[in-house]
């Protein structure tokens, strides 16, 4: 295999499994639990980063990531710590990125501070909803107020502020939608993540939706057109959309999310947490135990993730085609034909160039507006050509 993660870059995901509470419509790895012992997870996220960094010497790290679960909820020592960690193991890119994610109801001054003195220069924020009753009806448990006192002390502590929206909620109009996006761009520093609500299995929405009692969602027409109207809304305010779900100011996209979706190596670290890496040429999937203590168990004896499975050229063509779609600027032909050793069929692409669907110019795939409507749907016509 080829060094091809090069054309995405590297970076590090730290997931942090700790919530104050479970929403109900998260399918992530998140646990709500009564103590948690913060020296300890120091001690093994420390022990990872050291294992990873044997894995990977000499490259430029393009970003970290702290994900979750509420990552806000972390002792500043132990970011501080990991990121000392951090810069020992590699050699920072020039414009290194370093995200963490907080709930607006975790949020305080002095932890902020913490934060960025610690290095981390972006925030993302789950702010999910703008008006208290549908903030309740998702499960969050901060309210506006906290949400606008949370954004402030983020805007005065952090050059780099994203945070994310929900729509197509229960009983939402597509009025609804238009006001409160509006609402959103008017507080927005550089990044917003937007996301049509999604009904999940397992979820405690997705079980009231499979008893029909999770009523007042919109209908899939409705939703379409929140779509539509989240592209003009956001392109009008200089906020256009770089991904299906984001959008930014032009040179402030998530340059982590870009290492996902344009097929770079990432390790991920902590419960759950998901990785590629390429070792030796050869790209490795690889997936950590999901429950907490497991994982702390795991690392405290020096075992590795749960999963560690080699990629073949096939699936990481299949896996370049199904992330770099979703950006608005598609994928190039010619790299996705290096990987699997032949090209996409080009009478698939011109059946879907006909519809509207996906275009092609200077030897790059991309979708259209309409086509991204039904990504996934091109996708597997693609995948199956």
């Amino acid at each position: 295999m080829t060094e091809d993660w090069k054309q995405g870059g590297f970076g590090l995901y730290i997931h942090w499994p700790f919530c104050e509470a479970k929403c109900p419509y998260c399918d992530f790895n998140s646990h709500v639990a009564r103590e948690i012992d913060q020296s300890r997870w120091c001690i093994a996220y420390l022990s990872e980063l050291d294992r990873i960094a044997a894995l990977t010497p000499g490259r430029v790290l393009r970003s970290v990531f702290f994900g979750g679960g509420t990552p806000s909820l972390m002792a500043p020592d132990t970011v501080a710590a990991i990121l000392e960690r951090v810069s020992q193991h590699w050699t920072p890119a020039n414009d290194i990125e370093i995200t963490l994610e907080a709930n607006p109801g975790s949020v305080e001054a002095d932890r902020f501070r913490a934060y960025a003195q610690a290095g981390v220069n972006r925030i993302s924020m789950g702010i999910q909803a703008l008006n208290d009753p549908d903030l309740r009806r998702l499960g969050r448990i901060h309210t506006v107020s906290e949400t606008h006192t949370a954004f402030d002390i983020a805007r005065n502590c952090f050059d780099r502020v994203s945070f994310d929206l929900i729509y197509a909620r229960q009983d939402q109009t597509l009025k609804d939608w238009q006001a409160e996006l509006t609402t959103a761009l008017s507080m927005a520093i550089d990044h917003l993540s937007l996301y049509q609500l999604s009904i999940e299995p397992g979820t405690a929405f997705g079980d009231r939706f499979a008893r029909g009692t999770l009523r007042g969602l919109p209908i899939e027409d409705t939703a379409a057109d929140m779509f539509e109207a989240t592209q003009e809304i956001c392109d009008a305010a200089g906020m256009p959309a770089y991904e299906v779900s984001n959008h930014a100011k032009p040179g402030s996209e998530s340059r982590h999310n870009l290492i996902y979706w344009q097929a770079g190596d990432y390790a991920g670290i902590g419960p759950g947490a998901h990785g590629r890496l390429t070792l030796t040429r050869r790209r490795h999937a690889t997936e950590a135990w999901s429950q907490p203590d497991k994982w702390l168990r795991q690392v405290e004896c020096g075992m590795s993730d749960k999963v560690d499975t080699l990629l073949g050229s096939d699936e990481q063509a299949d896996e370049y085609l199904m992330m770099g779609l979703r950006l608005t600027d598609g994928i190039d032909l010619r790299r996705y034909a290096a990987l699997r050793g032949a090209p996409l069929c080009e009478t698939t692409i011109s059946d879907l160039a006909a519809m509207d669907l996906v275009k092609v110019a200077d030897d790059r795939l991309y979708t259209t507006l309409r086509g991204r409507m039904v990504l996934n749907a091109i996708i597997e016509r693609l995948l199956t050509s």
